[in-house]
């Protein structure tokens, strides 16, 4: 898409808007221009729309989807209790803190990446509804991906920094009784 040459920003600023942007405006704007058969119906659509009026409703929402996240998607809760293990382990052989700050972001970093995954998904079944298709399949299985490499890699992350002391607990442990 070419833009006009005789078009400025400052002629015509609205030109320069990006397509995405423009696209949701004329959505949004189609979506008010409709009618729902009941209230509620309609209270939930324009709330897909909505901006977070504050802070606090943009964390409300937020926390809505981790919440969802943790309620409906296994491997989210299986994540969860292994980054609960790898930071207690960590404050147990008293790493120190940039050791420490390293397992949160890393444990952090898989479950934002099961977050997107979630999300991706959803968007997905939305869109192929009950069909097959095989760019659905393949939008699926990459972002499957994506969740498992960080998910090695935060093992390894782990191993290399609880590892060591824990090792060096065994042995005197096993030392003492010897």
């Amino acid at each position: 898409m070419a833009l006009n040459p005789s078009i400025t920003p400052s002629t015509k600023p609205s030109a320069f808007l990006s397509p995405i942007f423009t696209s949701k405006l004329l959505l949004m704007s189609f979506d008010k221009i409709k009618t729902s058969n009941t209230s509620k119906e309609k209270n939930k659509r324009e709330l897909a729309w909505k901006v977070a009026p504050n802070l606090i409703m943009s964390f409300r929402y937020a926390w809505a989807g981790v919440s969802y996240a943790f309620t409906t998607q296994r491997n989210f809760r299986i994540h969860t209790a292994i980054a609960s293990l790898a930071v207690s382990l960590g404050i147990f052989l008293h790493v120190t803190n940039t050791q420490m700050a390293i397992i949160v972001v890393t444990c952090a970093m898989v479950m934002v990446m099961e977050l997107l995954n979630t999300a991706l998904e959803s968007v997905v079944d939305l869109t192929v509804k009950q069909t097959y298709h095989e760019l659905a399949k393949i939008a699926k299985d990459c972002a499957a991906g994506a969740v498992l490499i960080s998910a090695v890699a935060a093992v390894l992350v782990a191993a290399f920094i609880l590892m060591p002391p824990l090792w060096a607990i065994v042995i005197s442990e096993a030392l003492k009784l010897v």
